[in-house]
C-alpha cells in the first residue's frame, strides 16, 4: 500500500511526542500513537520508517497507521494522540431512578398468584399494567435489575 499521508513533525511536535513516550504515566494507546508518529516522521530529524516496519514494531496494523497519519494531517497532533472524540447520545433517558426504585420494589414483592417467583416478562407486564410506564421490554427490566445487582 502506498503511503497517502506524509508526516513531517515540527520541533515543538517532536518534543511533545518524545515527552509522552518518556513519561511512564502515559496511557498505552496514547504512547503507541505518539511512538508511531515519531517513527513515521519524514522530516530531517525523523527516522522515516516504513509503515510495515513501524506496524510490526508497535504491534498494530498498517491500516491503523494510515488512519493515524490521516488524522494527524487533517486534524492535528491533539486529535491524533487522543483519538476520535465520541459524541454523547442525544437520546433521552426513558426510565429514571424513581421508575427503577418502583420496579425493584415490585420485584421484591410477592409474585402473582400461580407463579413461584417474578420473571422479567412478568415484571414488564405488571409495570405496564400498573401504569408505571407506557411500555417496557423484558430486556429493559433485566438491565435495570442487573444494574442494581438485584437477584430474586
Amino acid at each position: 500500500m502506498s503511503p497517502r499521508y506524509r508526516i513531517v513533525l515540527t520541533e515543538r511536535e517532536r518534543k511533545e511526542l518524545e515527552r509522552i513516550t518518556k513519561n511512564k504515566k502515559s496511557p498505552a494507546g496514547k504512547f503507541i500513537r505518539a511512538r508511531a508518529l515519531l517513527l513515521c516522521d519524514k522530516g530531517s530529524e525523523g527516522p522515516d520508517w516504513k509503515a510495515s516496519n513501524t506496524a510490526r514494531a508497535l504491534g498494530v496494523t498498517t491500516r491503523t497507521l494510515e488512519l493515524l497519519k490521516r488524522r494527524f494531517v487533517q486534524h492535528g497532533l491533539e486529535s491524533a494522540l487522543n483519538g476520535r472524540v465520541r459524541k454523547k447520545s442525544s437520546r433521552k433517558m426513558k426510565f429514571d431512578q424513581v421508575f427503577e426504585a418502583k420496579l425493584i420494589n415490585l420485584a421484591c414483592s410477592e409474585p402473582p398468584e400461580g407463579h413461584r417467583r417474578w420473571t422479567v416478562r412478568l415484571l414488564a407486564e405488571k409495570a405496564v399494567e400498573l401504569e408505571m410506564s407506557q411500555s417496557i421490554s423484558h430486556m429493559s427490566v433485566q438491565r435495570i435489575l442487573k444494574k442494581m445487582n438485584s437477584s430474586h
